[in-house]
């Protein structure tokens, strides 16, 4: 199930290793909304604020695993387009060994926490408990999330993007099914969505750590290297904290407009968690596409194929404006239909914010899909560094204008939804500038 992603049809086969990616990413995101579907439904708007804010918490929290293995994967996919096998499984077992360590700190970090982190989000009283509740049991699934990112980032690097995508549909599936049962059939309220998740976590994290231990070739023989280098492991940790860091940058930035959004009442954070649900399931598929660009890119840098890359570029952009167009049309009309799927039709108030919140973000997805092609780019080029400036350009802009121009009495809340598009294009011009300029 390889692809050598240096070899062919540019556009078909960049969509053909990206299409698993996409659909795998999509449903992922049923683990969290299938959390808040049956929890706005079933259990009213204080438990649905409730797993919402937790939504983004966890976001930031697996985002530093993610950046770590998206880091390693880059150096994954040109130690591959070399076609250097000693490197990649110095590589391998570096990565693993470092991302392990991580998780595993992160896990202990955040149980001993909890307290903190709500009092940061500014969690309200009438649901603290219920929100603690919910976080003590979704923290068990930490482990997890690292054993699926670290594992489907390695396939992926080698041109395998359906394995992932068969687990996480198991896993999604599993998530469901559990969700039914555990909130409607048992009545354990927010404890069963939360229970749902982490073990259709499990199930998707250790199934995929099994395949890839038995089947990818490059395992064989990979005992002799169990005692990784210094060097690649410097390697690994100089680019994978980068991406890391600009991983979690983006996902601070959201928590801390998550804070903000707390402060507003029960009724802005329903809101808030319902629209972002959907807005985050809309452009998901220009992330992925960008994530998939990044390991085309990647694969022919460590092949030396410069010519290849540029091509790649323009059919890449073309292809991201084009599909962000159609989202932007579709969310901007269906936006209200889209806010009842997660919140009843009596809750006009939580309906006609998330609609608002729909329509401003909607109107702008070719900002947020260049930007992820811009991120996947200087990823791919050893050039981490990049991403992180223009995802604190993005998000800090967002922070700074959400704070401000909530602020103003005029404006209110209304301001947070306006300055995320505005972080956007920010850091879109800052990114194509310097590649016009510098890189290219």
């Amino acid at each position: 199930m390889q692809k050598d992603l240096t070899q062919g049809s540019i556009t078909k086969t960049i969509l053909i290793f990206a299409m698993p990616m996409i659909i795998g990413n999509l449903l992922q995101q049923f683990y969290n909304i299938a959390d808040t579907l049956i929890v706005g439904r079933f259990l009213g708007a204080e438990a649905l604020a409730a797993v919402g804010s937790s939504y983004a918490l966890m976001t930031f929290l697996t985002s530093i695993l993610l950046g770590l293995a998206m880091g390693s994967g880059a150096v994954f996919s040109i130690y591959y387009g070399e076609g250097n096998e000693e490197k990649l499984k110095e590589s391998i077992v570096a990565a693993f060994w470092l991302i392990l360590v991580v998780a595993l700190l992160l896990n202990v970090l955040v149980f001993l926490c909890i307290h903190p982190i709500m009092h940061f989000l500014q969690v309200p009283k009438e649901i603290y408990n219920m929100m603690k509740e919910y976080l003590w049991i979704v923290f068990g699934g930490i482990f997890a999330s690292f054993l699926y990112n670290y594992f489907a980032s390695l396939l992926r690097a080698v041109g395998n993007s359906v394995v992932p995508l068969m687990f996480l549909a198991v896993s999604a599936v599993l998530n469901i099914i559990l969700d039914l049962w555990f909130i409607l059939g048992l009545k354990w309220g927010v404890a069963g969505a939360a229970s749902a998740t982490v073990i259709s976590q499990y199930v998707s994290g250790i199934g995929i750590f099994l395949y890839t231990c038995i089947k990818l070739p490059y395992f064989q023989g990979i005992g002799k290297y169990m005692c990784p280098k210094m060097k690649m492991i410097k390697e690994i940790g100089q680019f994978s904290f980068l991406t890391c860091l600009q991983q979690s940058v983006m996902n601070l930035g959201i928590l801390m407009v998550q804070g903000l959004v707390n402060s507003f009442g029960t009724v802005i954070m329903a809101a808030f968690a319902a629209a972002v649900k959907i807005d985050s399931f809309a452009y998901m598929p220009v992330q992925d596409f960008g994530n998939a660009f990044s390991t085309f890119v990647a694969q022919n840098y460590g092949a030396g194929k410069n010519d290849r890359i540029q091509q790649g570029i323009k059919k890449a952009v073309t292809l991201s404006i084009v599909f962000s167009l159609c989202l932007s049309i579709v969310v901007f009309l269906f936006a209200r239909p889209l806010m009842l799927i997660f919140v009843n039709s009596e809750e006009r108030e939580i309906l006609n914010a998330g609609v608002e919140y729909l329509r401003i973000e909607g109107l702008f997805y070719c900002g947020i899909g260049c930007l992820f092609l811009l991120y996947g780019f200087y990823r791919a080029v050893k050039k981490p560094g990049m991403s992180l400036v223009l995802t604190t350009i993005s998000l800090g802009t967002r922070v700074v204008l959400a704070y401000i121009l909530s602020s103003i009495p005029a404006i209110g809340v209304t301001g947070i939804w306006w300055s995320v598009p505005i972080g956007w294009g920010l850091a879109d011009l800052v990114g194509i500038w310097y590649y016009k300029n510098y890189h290219r």
